[in-house]
């Protein structure tokens, strides 16, 4: 699938089948997330893969009324994705810009890259970001210096979401200065 199909036809998938997704197909995820790019290649995220049931309901009680919660419950895999804290945008121990620690920058281009791969090789994904990080951490139990950014659900699509609209690039785009079309 090339690229800018895969970032076309992507959806966020809420149903999987209950057919496993098998260690090495998994692996080609993640080694789709590692060669993300990163503040000065500090490669700050670590990925948890969680199989278990129980560790997956464990997850799914820190969401809340999410409607991702009965994915992550269900899906054969959830991989979640933690950061190691104050190592991207930082030299010399401090923060190189006024946006301080550049971990959530860094886990998400890690992610996206993981859910494009997924989608190309046939498997669905949802980005679920609204959960109680600390219980997450309890959950998986994350050591200090290091925190829960995002999870997904992984596994066949049970379903075939419809495209959401788009803006339109006009409504999006500035020459120059912002607001100059």
């Amino acid at each position: 699938m090339e690229v800018l199909e895969a970032i076309k036809t992507r959806r966020s998938i809420r149903k999987y089948q209950a057919a496993p997704v098998d260690d090495r197909t998994v692996g080609l995820v993640l080694e789709a997330a590692r060669w993300a790019p990163s503040w000065a290649n500090t490669q700050c995220w670590r990925f948890i893969i969680v199989r278990d049931s129980n560790v997956k309901a464990g997850l799914a009680g820190t969401m809340g009324e999410n409607p991702a919660v009965d994915a992550v419950r269900n899906a054969p895999v959830v991989i979640v994705a933690c950061a190691e804290l104050e190592k991207s945008g930082y030299f010399h121990g401090e923060p190189t810009t006024d946006k301080g620690d550049w971990f959530m920058f860094d886990v998400a281009l890690a992610m996206q890259n993981l859910v494009l791969a997924a989608h190309s090789l046939g498997l669905g994904t949802v980005h679920v970001g609204r959960f109680d990080a600390r219980k997450a951490e309890a959950v998986l139990e994350v050591p200090e210096g290091f925190r829960v950014v995002e999870m997904t659900p992984l596994g066949y699509p049970d379903q075939e979401p419809p495209v959401r609209p788009r803006k339109e690039l006009s409504e999006s785009v500035f020459y120059d200065k912002y607001g100059r079309r």
